[in-house]
């Protein structure tokens, strides 16, 4: 049984239940415990029914309790997400490209298969060029986190699913990070179309990350010492390098965009990397923009 009283008096405030106070134990002696310090607790954003000296069953205060929580969370399920936004400013926003590589993006490449399905209905090869050009062309700082392995990577002894499928398939390959014998138009080399805005001399080309995320590498130092405090994020691929640097960015302070149709993903054996990428950019980043948007927010800090 659970005893549930009110009393007038000097007391204010809650215990967090919706009820104004109750207690277990002597009834005798709570009432004159009571009498000699009247107190009132209360919680005025939860409906209640004032009573006096009345005596409850648990099971007839279960619902009462819980009916404003079930309530609440309903709402919480059908609520729409909130809008999203990033403010656009050359001075302190950057686009970042993860892996515009030929392993990804070539047909040629090692995953072209697993990811082109993902590439052609997104246009992410179009769309990733567009964002560089635009970049360029309206004085935007651009970084461009790679992925490179070399032999001793190779040896490692063990990894997650996908880290052993890159592994397996010999993706992002170089003879060491000392010599560029054999890069040029190999799978670790960035796209052909890509070339002129990558290696114009003032793209920042990081060192590479060796799994998804950019803890690895320098990425973060990199935008921090050009004091860059927004990040346009693109790339390949969606649900693994893209959203690893995402969540890293952001938990290191940064706001992020994340521009959906400049990436793609993997589909394989029922899985859909693409949509699942795309759900996560928008409950998680400060924005989700299409390369349209993008590039027209881009512009306007000329208009």
């Amino acid at each position: 049984m659970c005893f549930h009283c009110s009393f007038g008096g000097f007391g204010h405030g809650g215990f967090g239940s919706p009820f104004e106070w109750e207690g277990y134990g002597n009834h005798r002696l709570l009432r004159q415990h009571l009498t000699y310090y009247p107190i009132t607790f209360q919680q005025p954003s939860i409906p209640y029914v004032r009573t006096s000296h009345h005596i409850y069953s648990e099971k007839q205060m279960v619902p009462q309790f819980y009916n404003s929580f079930h309530h609440n969370a309903a709402a919480a399920q059908t609520a729409p997400v909130p809008a999203q936004g990033m403010k656009v400013d050359r001075n302190n926003t950057a686009l970042v490209i993860t892996d515009p590589q030929n392993d990804f993006l070539s047909p040629k490449g090692a995953a072209w298969n697993l990811v082109k399905d993902s590439v052609a209905e997104n246009h992410t090869i179009e769309n990733i060029e567009l964002l560089l050009k635009t970049a360029k062309e309206n004085k935007f700082k651009v970084f461009v986190s790679p992925h490179w392995y070399y032999p001793y990577d190779q040896k490692w002894k063990f990894g997650g699913v996908l880290e052993h499928l890159m592994h397996d398939l010999k993706m992002y390959q170089r003879k060491s990070p000392l010599s560029l014998e054999g890069f040029t138009g190999s799978g670790a080399d960035f796209l052909d179309r890509y070339k002129p805005y990558i290696e114009d001399g003032q793209t920042v080309i990081c060192s590479p990350h060796k799994i998804f995320g950019p803890e690895a590498n320098d990425l973060v130092l990199q935008l921090r010492k050009q004091c860059i405090s927004r990040v346009i994020l693109a790339g390949m691929s969606g649900n693994l390098c893209v959203e690893s640097h995402m969540r890293e960015l952001i938990e290191r302070g940064f706001e992020v965009a994340v521009v959906y149709d400049a990436t793609a993903s993997a589909k394989m054996n029922g899985l859909d990397g693409d949509k699942a990428a795309k759900i996560n950019f928008r409950m998680i980043a400060s924005a989700s923009w299409s390369t349209n948007e993008t590039i027209n927010k881009m512009r306007s800090i000329h208009r």
